[in-house]
């Protein structure tokens, strides 16, 4: 018997979500999703063949919820849901900084809900999407959201309680990357360089360092020491990045995000 799983509050990464699944093999017939917007409900349908359905229907009828609302939402959406989720319900929560205890204590008792903290490459199937279990999860819950995120990228169990380390990793990681892109690309202009060369030239290091890293298995350390000549040009950048303490401003920003992301589990918004 095929195992039905719904979508609830569709944006845009849980739209990558079923198209990865479709891609992956999922039925259409067998997934189901829900909208703010009834035209958003019927657009997903057009472009997927996937089931528009309302969130109780899609309590009632899924075997696996998929919850990708956003934080300041969650609430008045298990109040609504609640009342129609059988306790045998696998609930996955892709909201960032909301533990697994906030739906426990909202759902019929017993109810396995897993946390989710995917990132926007997901986009393009490349996703790091960081899986914990909570109190009622069993080890084929994770297997089942393991098949699910896998079909947008790669997926990592950790305990709940490294959740707010990976979402200022890894969940926001993206946003570092293109930040740096981006100040990169203003130095290449200042260097003379037209801006979509710049970008072109520092696009494709990137995705050719991150290849590397993936890859070779060595440290990124080493991998930068063979770039970095005795009085070449590469040390001569990376002295003005230590300068300008880079790496501390680095680590900083990733406690802040980790610190913020504790700040709206606690319910601090």
């Amino acid at each position: 018997m095929s195992q039905k799983v719904a979508v609830l509050g569709t944006g845009k990464i849980g739209e990558a979500l079923l198209s990865g699944m479709i891609g992956a093999g999922w039925a259409a017939s067998d997934l189901l999703v829900t909208a703010r917007r009834p035209e958003r409900a019927e657009e997903l349908r057009a472009r997927h063949g996937v089931t528009p359905v309302t969130n109780p229907e899609a309590a009632k009828n899924a075997d696996t919820l998929i919850l990708t609302v956003k934080p300041q939402d969650m609430g008045a959406l298990l109040d609504e849901l609640a009342p129609h989720i059988p306790a045998d319900r696998l609930v996955i929560s892709g909201a960032a900084g909301v533990p697994t205890a906030f739906f426990e204590e909202r759902l019929a008792p017993g109810t396995p809900v897993v946390r989710v903290m995917t990132n926007t490459p997901a986009l393009v199937d490349e996703a790091m999407s960081v899986i914990s279990a909570g109190t009622h999860a069993t080890p084929a819950h994770l297997a089942h959201t393991e098949e699910i995120f896998g079909a947008v990228g790669k997926t990592l169990r950790v305990p709940e309680s490294q959740q707010d380390a990976c979402t200022a990793l890894s969940g926001s990681g993206p946003a570092y990357f293109f930040y740096l892109v981006e100040a990169m690309t203003d130095a290449g202009i200042l260097l003379g360089l037209p801006r979509d060369k710049a970008h072109e030239l520092i696009v494709q290091s990137a995705i050719g360092a991150a290849v590397m890293l993936r890859d070779s298995g060595e440290h990124p350390v080493k991998l930068r020491e063979n770039v970095t000549s005795p009085a070449g040009t590469t040390i001569s950048a990376i002295r003005e990045l230590e300068n300008h303490g880079v790496r501390a401003a680095l680590i900083a920003a990733l406690e802040a995000a980790r610190d913020r992301s504790r700040e709206l589990a606690s319910g601090n918004s």
